[in-house]
């Protein structure tokens, strides 16, 4: 397989002109800089070696002529939407008018030009977003990985600085979180399935939100799993996940003010705490001592219902059987344009049958029950995003052995999330010095406002303990 150069320094949050999305537009709204000057920046960012291998391609032309168009409109007194002047990149799973949809995947090659924005696009579009290009994924978002061995790996530009080894980039969403982390983009548009949001933001620093199935429209996206999947975005903080998701899912988020007593937290024990490496167990710990320290209320639990999770899946998974669905009669004429560990797993699916399906939904209503049960009176959830820092890209290209633990292993924590069809947001919890670490903090389906409400106190309580 092939993997990218190692990346350069990217464009560090004090190299920014400013702290994230939020700050940016109202810096564009007060006149303070212009959209054509900020993506200029994008651009070059998007140019450097950090960002290699994260755009499958780039529209670069209609790009600079929104960040005009939008100029003019400002200049001119004309109201502007949340988003106007902004970059935004794009998962290649997403149809974007006049562009193929190829799912970063040989066998797409021939895809025809997309007749219309698939409506999570549009919206970004309405709201002013310049789309800079589809970014790369594991083919066919089947990995939490990141790897592509067709169009490349991007390399981990948030380890670079600190660690001269190429490290994963986490996927699937892989290169949209490069355009974020090196500066390319304000923000990206992803899918998340079984963490292919949440995965790159914990192991680039960012913040990654995955909200409940349904609020979001998957509709024009090639899918992975339509039970799972989830059309979501990859951000550099608390509230420009809350802005973004706003615009996605065409609703006002109520935010919850409360003081950190009244934020009573659960910490699931077992399998979620299992086999962290040093780094993210000193994080993790570290982060819920300056937690409790503030005020918040966290109470360790056991969840039996995790420990069940074997076996609701022992006969197959969603992804795995509704892959299978959509990709077998591909896989009979293009198998060979197939990375061979993504036909591998989709391949899984062929062996589950009409029964083995429903049991499965049958199951997961069940499973989804006893959560609901194990979880009354917490607002939320906190857990490790993944319980390792980014490892080293080399080994897992040369050994399948290794990569499928290291893919087993990051899927393990988020992907409990997808199937209880609920919501989730990683934060990073690291310090300065450290690999990113993701805090993930979760709960069931509809509390979405809930979750981002007490994200936004404990990404407040953790950059104060840094101070």
């Amino acid at each position: 397989m092939q993997a990218a150069c190692m990346a350069q320094n990217p464009m560090s949050l004090a190299q920014r002109p400013y702290r994230d999305l939020t700050e940016a537009a109202a810096q564009l709204q007060a006149g303070a800089a212009t959209s054509h000057e900020l993506l200029q920046l994008s651009m070059a960012a998007a140019d450097s070696p950090a960002c290699g291998y994260a755009y499958i391609r780039r529209f670069d032309g209609a790009a600079q002529a929104t960040a005009s168009a939008i100029d003019t409109l400002r200049a001119s007194g004309h109201p502007q939407p949340v988003l106007a002047g902004l970059a935004v990149s794009i998962k290649d799973l997403f149809d974007v008018a006049g562009q193929p949809t190829t799912a970063a995947s040989a066998s797409m090659w021939d895809a025809a030009p997309a007749t219309a924005d698939c409506p999570a696009v549009a919206r970004l579009r309405s709201a002013g977003a310049v789309l800079t290009g589809h970014t790369n994924l594991t083919e066919f978002a089947f990995s939490g990985v990141g790897l592509n061995p067709h169009h490349g790996t991007p390399a981990n530009p948030s380890t670079a600085a600190m660690d001269a080894t190429p490290r994963i980039p986490g996927g699937s969403t892989s290169g949209g979180a490069v355009t974020v982390a090196s500066g390319a983009a304000w923000a990206a548009l992803g899918s998340d399935t079984g963490g292919s949001i949440r995965i790159p933001a914990a192991l680039q620093g960012l913040v990654g939100f995955k909200n409940t199935q349904r609020l979001t429209s998957t509709e024009g996206a090639v899918p992975l799993s339509t039970t799972l999947d989830t059309a979501c975005a990859v951000t550099l903080s608390v509230r420009d996940a809350v802005l973004v998701h706003e615009v996605l899912a065409q609703r006002r988020v109520a935010l919850q003010r409360r003081l950190p007593k009244a934020w009573r937290l659960g910490v699931p024990g077992g399998t979620m705490l299992d086999q962290l490496d040093a780094t993210v167990a000193r994080a993790f710990e570290r982060s819920l001592s300056v937690l409790s320290k503030a005020g918040f209320q966290i109470e360790t639990l056991q969840m039996e219902p995790l420990e069940r999770l074997a076996g609701v899946h022992a006969r197959g998974t969603f992804a795995a059987a509704e892959a299978w669905a959509w990709h077998r009669h591909r896989l009979a004429q293009r198998a060979h344009q197939y990375d061979p560990r993504v036909a591998a797993r989709i391949r899984l699916g062929e062996a589950m049958g009409a029964a083995d399906y429903v049991d499965l939904l049958s199951l997961r209503r069940a499973w989804m029950a006893d959560m609901a049960t194990a979880s009354l009176g917490l607002d939320a959830l906190l857990s490790p995003t993944v319980p390792m820092v980014a490892p080293a890209m080399q080994p897992l290209v040369h050994s399948d052995e290794a990569f499928q633990s290291t893919n087993r292993s990051l899927l393990r924590n988020p992907s409990v999330v997808n199937l209880l069809d609920g919501c989730a947001l990683s934060l990073p919890c690291h310090q300065p010095g450290e690999l990113p670490v993701g805090l993930m903090v979760w709960a069931g389906a509809m509390a979405d406002d809930q979750v981002l409400s007490v994200s936004l106190e404990i990404e407040s309580a953790l950059a104060t303990s840094l101070r």
